[in-house]
């Protein structure tokens, strides 16, 4: 909106010409979104206590949760509303990208929504069943993964970024339908899951989104140096016309992220409930699709896939074996029924997640 206002503007002041840069908008983007998170925090915890919308804690989860029993929950819809209204106000609303980020990214969250509305207001412990959850979810994933296969098939919007091998992108075909599909529901899923200790899951989420950012801006910038080199073909991977935008999306989510947060941090004042968790993950996944980039959110979330990965180990040796691996899973119970105090569990997670994502950006170079 800001964006088209100043490409108006810059025709009588040429000052309006810095906001043409996608550098300038991505951090004015992460301040607007870091400023209502900050602004409307407060607030937004008091009216989910006044509606009494607070967590439900399982009675077979860690004994430490229960004190968690009745704090807001829900509170990812301050995410949602803050990232939001960050990229309405500073990205270009004629770039597609944007618009199927958005619908990712505010589709999940109304599934989460719901789901969070029966717990908690309606006060049914199993939420939105399981199959109309998976239902919702795959219906958004595959009606996104048609629409990018339908604009760019045979393209470099479909080819496989494969890393370390700087000349293997093999065109998926009809493939790339089912790869989105699992990318986006699963990141979505993965980071649902990994959403159970304070600040667990959304420090995580702001790192990948920084290191998306990144790459976003390589991936979508023409030239460097006033050369006719692209950053892209430089790092050997696709230049795609429209990703650049999507770095003032990932910015969004870091700044939202980091007020939320704010919250969130130990002892949490508020959770983000599946409205928000499903949202970041689903967002996380379109965006690693749009960028060609879903070895890459394998590494850098290698978090939320040792979340994921600790759910099926256990529930499979158990009906396989009747035995458990885990002493709870997803992992992070478990090392919190061996003894570690919760923040130690977090700020371990938050350092190995920190680590990942630096290993995957250095996967860009080495090719």
């Amino acid at each position: 909106m800001l964006f088209l206002l100043s490409s108006f503007l810059v025709k009588y002041v040429t000052f309006f010409n810095v906001f043409s840069y996608v550098t300038v908008r991505s951090i004015l983007a992460l301040l607007t979104a870091l400023i209502i998170s900050l602004a409307f925090g407060q607030k937004v915890i008091d009216w989910l206590q006044k509606l009494q919308i607070g967590q439900v804690i399982r009675n077979d989860g860690p004994e430490s949760h229960l004190s968690k029993k009745g704090t807001p929950t829900m509170g990812g819809t301050l995410i949602l509303a803050s990232i939001t209204i960050s990229v309405l106000l500073w990205a270009d609303l004629k770039n597609p990208y944007v618009w199927v980020t958005l619908f990712v990214l505010i589709g999940y969250g109304i599934v989460g929504f719901v789901d969070d509305y029966l717990k908690v207001v309606r006060k049914n412990t199993d939420g939105l069943i399981a199959r109309w959850k998976y239902f919702w979810q795959s219906l958004i994933a595959l009606i996104v993964a048609f629409g990018l296969y339908a604009y760019g098939k045979d393209t470099s919007v479909t080819v496989l970024v494969v890393p370390f091998f700087k000349d293997v992108m093999p065109q998926l075909g009809v493939f790339f339908i089912l790869l989105t599909y699992f990318v986006v529901v699963g990141a979505g899923n993965a980071v649902n899951l990994t959403d159970g200790l304070d600040g667990l899951a959304i420090v995580p989420t702001i790192m990948v989104a920084a290191g998306f950012a990144l790459v976003a801006w390589a991936t979508g910038t023409a030239s460097f140096a006033g050369g006719s080199v692209s950053f892209a073909q430089h790092l050997h991977i696709p230049y795609i016309r429209y990703s650049g935008e999507l770095m003032i999306i990932c910015m969004s989510i870091v700044g939202a992220g980091l007020g939320f947060l704010w919250f969130n941090t130990y002892p949490a004042m508020v959770f983000m409930g599946d409205v928000g968790s499903l949202a970041l993950g689903g967002v996380l996944g379109i965006i690693a699709v749009l960028l060609r980039q879903e070895f890459l959110l394998l590494i850098m979330g290698g978090i939320f896939v040792i979340e994921t990965l600790s759910v099926i180990l256990q529930v499979g040796s158990f009906k396989l074996r009747g035995k458990r691996i885990f002493r709870m899973a997803p992992i992070h119970h478990h090392y919190e029924l061996k003894g570690w105090p919760e923040p130690r569990v977090i700020v371990r997670f938050w350092i190995i997640s920190l680590m990942l994502v630096l290993i995957g950006l250095v996967t860009l170079k080495i090719r």
